[in-house]
């Protein structure tokens, strides 16, 4: 069951993806040029789709937090760690970077993958090569430090 419950809640938020045009990275592109605002041309919705999105989040995790415990699972997983280091501002900066210059990020690549699109494919397969790489500098062992190595 609990398989069949992400299943579908991934079909969900894929479907969510498509019907915004979040999977189509002119649609991004587009509202990162901020530049195009004077002529008319800078593209809004996908702020308004991040405000939907935060909508929701912000009542889920009000439900959920009252019920104590996760449906399926004994407890909810949190981060130990609750410092700023270097990997925590690098990694959303490189994530950034790579989705004002593809409009890509991971959840739309997968979506466009299914479409078809080579763009899509050739981003999600430097995508996973780059997740690779990453993981093997972790993991080296002169780069574990007192910090807790995320497995």
């Amino acid at each position: 069951m609990k398989i069949l419950a992400q299943f579908a809640i991934g079909l969900l938020f894929g479907l969510g993806l498509v019907v915004s045009g979040m999977a189509n990275p002119a649609k991004v592109l587009n509202f990162l040029d901020l530049a195009a605002i004077p002529t008319g041309g800078w593209d809004a919705s996908l702020a308004l789709v991040m405000g939907g999105a935060v909508l929701v989040t912000f009542a889920g995790y009000r439900a959920v937090w009252r019920r104590g415990a996760p449906v399926w699972g004994g407890w909810f997983h949190l981060p130990a760690l609750h410092n700023m280091d270097a990997r925590l501002v690098t990694g959303p900066a490189i994530f950034g970077a790579g989705w004002g210059l593809a409009g890509f990020c991971p959840g739309p690549a997968f979506v466009a993958v299914g479409t078809g699109s080579a763009l899509a494919l050739l981003f999600t397969a430097a995508m996973v090569v780059g997740m690779g790489a990453a993981r093997w500098l972790i993991l080296r062992p002169e780069a574990h430090t007192p910090m807790e190595v995320i497995r």
